[in-house]
């Protein structure tokens, strides 16, 4: 049963794949790296469903945060290189330092800050390895909605009409009850 934080650390570092992909992401040596959303959520939820296959993903989100070097060329280069590294993995890589502008954000201060302005709680958590290869998982926003299975969206989301629609939006697209059932979504919104 998972019900806290360092169940889902343990949860991870059980998963032999899951591993691979973060060791083959630190090889970057990105500032400010973490492999977030979906690569973790899935698993949870898969867990919490007792399913016994991974469900497909259809990217591993990397993200890092170099206000430096902000040009969306250097992440398909980074893109590539992984995909050298680890093939057959979906990879996509993104600068946190440059993605507030797709939606006219304010710029976030730091990875962990975009995370936390991710659409769901659910989806706002991120992991990486540290220099002695331990996991670190961030959780801005907490993992109870995760742990729950809850869908809601986060503080930033749920503060403008127009990033509600995002959110809502997305919830429509993903139809992530689809996958699993006991999904519930919050009701005020």
């Amino acid at each position: 049963m998972l019900t806290s934080q360092d169940d889902i650390i343990e949860l991870i570092e059980a998963d032999e794949w899951m591993m691979q992909i973060l060791h083959t992401a630190k090889i970057l040596a990105l500032p400010d790296w973490w492999i977030c959303a979906g690569f973790i959520r899935a698993k949870v939820w898969d867990t919490l469903h007792q399913f016994t296959k991974r469900t497909p993903l259809p990217d591993i989100d990397v993200i890092y945060f170099d206000p430096t070097a902000t040009d969306e060329r250097q992440e398909k280069i980074y893109e590539k290189q992984l995909h050298k590294l680890h093939k057959g993995v979906p990879w996509s890589v993104k600068n946190e330092a440059r993605m507030h502008r797709l939606h006219q954000f304010p710029p976030y201060t730091s990875s962990v800050d975009a995370i936390s302005k991710f659409p769901e709680t659910a989806t706002a958590i991120g992991v990486k390895l540290d220099a002695e290869n331990n996991l670190i998982l961030a959780a801005p926003h907490g993992v109870t909605d995760l742990l729950q299975l809850h869908l809601k969206p986060t503080p930033f989301f749920s503060s403008t009409t127009e990033r509600l629609d995002i959110y809502r939006s997305r919830l429509s697209k993903k139809n992530w009850q689809l996958t699993w059932n006991n999904i519930t979504v919050s009701p005020d919104i």
